[in-house]
């Protein structure tokens, strides 16, 4: 008994242990920007673009980008769902309440924001070890802010997209498109 609660706090995100390089998103549960919980089987069937976010970096201007693809693709069955993160030079030291309000005022975002998480060590939050232990995009850490995960409509990892590329770029829509389209 104790083993099965153990496997099922492992597997549906309620631990920061390892998960399984097989697993599937749709199998975790993580917390939006309110803190409350979200079932990421609830985006089964949508094409996903995960991203970790910080509003004091370089990159930060893609939330306009991000935004911008958000529009044009989330009538057709797209989502994007991002996830502050500090791990990157303290770009990111806003309370969940501080960040809401920095990505609305200044980008008009209205694509999902969750709870900020640690992408890097030991305590790294289960969608990014996910997104970063498996058999499609490798094994490697996220290396800056603004790393990009294309996830389809089965919660399965497609690709990955370092910082410097942009959301807008034609290797993200064009594969965003061929994944809209199955």
């Amino acid at each position: 008994m104790l083993i099965m609660a153990f496997a099922a706090a492992t597997l549906f995100g309620f631990s920061k242990t390892k998960v399984n390089e097989n697993a599937n998103i749709s199998d975790l549960i993580v917390k939006d920007i309110n803190k409350k919980d979200v079932k990421l089987s609830d985006y089964k069937g949508k094409v996903i673009l995960i991203v970790n976010v910080a509003s004091k970096c370089g990159f930060t201007k893609q939330y306009a980008e991000l935004e911008k693809i958000y529009k044009q693709y989330k009538d057709q069955g797209f989502e994007i769902l991002a996830f502050p993160c500090n791990d990157f030079g303290g770009q990111e030291p806003g309370t969940n309440e501080e960040i809401a309000e920095f990505c609305s005022l200044n980008f008009g975002v209205t694509f999902p924001m969750f709870d900020k998480v640690k992408v890097l060590g030991d305590d790294k939050d289960s969608l990014f070890e996910l997104l970063t232990n498996n058999s499609v995009t490798g094994k490697s850490n996220i290396k800056w802010n603004f790393e990009k995960f294309i996830i389809d409509k089965e919660g399965n990892v497609v690709d990955r997209f370092r910082s410097i590329t942009t959301p807008d770029s034609k290797k993200i829509t064009s594969l965003i498109e061929q994944e809209l389209s199955k």
